[in-house]
């Protein structure tokens, strides 16, 4: 069953792209027509492109690994903030850290360092210092969350980065490409889908675009963990049932080796 349809995509706007001046030539195969000097996005090819994303983002959300989702642009924060943290996936919405990824050893630093700064604010130590010390840490931490805080428990590198408007995560896209992690993202007509791994085809730029592309992908996450989750139930149960047949088959071993000594010590007396 297809996650959306065309009559979903066009009340969201998915299908408006920029001025035609504006356009990028390598979208041509995504572009329906022109409408008063603006492009008009190909929504059929959507259909097909989303589904295509999120079938692939369902299955590595399956497998356990991370999807990193990155959209600093102001229409985009809180939406994806909103949408991604229900699937408990790691984001990025406000500045781009240099180097998240080609250098992400020195980002875990940073994130260990703001862990420690947590445990000195609940430990007993906090009390001994001064006042002005407490305010510069609070405000220090302050924005070490703002930049931090969502991506906190990304121990490793994240299999996938998904990525609402290419040209402005310009730096996150090419460190994903740089180490050969999967791109998946939001493109719109003055944007250019090369080198995008799986491209959708639609208008960055609306709330209401940004919100349903954002909240299809997050439900084909959400699918993956239930399905992950129950794969787990599933081995755990079987795990424990093999366990058990084990235990009373050797219970069953340990009886019939007693009753052949029991009928071997009775065949003993006989013969006496």
């Amino acid at each position: 069953m297809p996650r959306t349809n065309f009559q979903e995509l066009l009340d969201a706007g998915v299908h408006f792209g920029h001025l035609k001046r504006k356009w990028n030539p390598a979208m041509a195969p995504y572009i329906f027509m022109e409408k008063n000097g603006i492009h008009i996005i190909d929504l059929q090819k959507t259909v097909v492109k989303l589904e295509e994303a999120a079938s692939a983002l369902k299955q590595i959300a399956k497998s356990g690994r991370r999807i990193l989702f990155v959209a600093t642009k102001k229409q985009a924060k809180e939406i994806v903030a909103e949408e991604v943290d229900k699937v408990g996936m790691p984001y990025i919405v406000e500045r781009w850290p240099g180097g998240m990824l080609t250098n992400f050893p020195t980002i875990r630093k940073s994130v260990k360092k703001m862990n420690s700064v947590d445990k000195l604010m609940k430990g007993s130590n906090w009390e001994s210092l001064s006042k002005r010390e407490k305010l510069q840490i609070t405000r220090k931490r302050e924005k070490q969350e703002k930049v931090l805080g969502s991506i906190a428990d990304l121990s490793r590198l994240p299999a996938a980065l998904f990525v609402i408007d290419v040209l402005k995560e310009k730096i996150a896209v090419h460190e994903a490409q740089r180490l050969g992690i999967p791109v998946f993202a939001m493109v719109d007509t003055n944007s250019n889908p090369e080198g995008i791994d799986f491209v959708i085809p639609s208008n960055d730029d609306a709330s209401q675009s940004i919100r349903l592309i954002v909240r299809l992908v997050c439900d084909a996450i959400s699918e993956g963990l239930t399905e992950r989750k129950s794969e787990k139930e599933k081995e755990d149960t079987e795990a424990t049932e093999r366990k058990e047949r084990k235990r009373k088959a050797s219970a069953k071993k340990a009886d019939d080796k007693k009753e052949e000594k029991s009928e071997e010590i009775e065949k003993n007396e006989d013969d006496k």
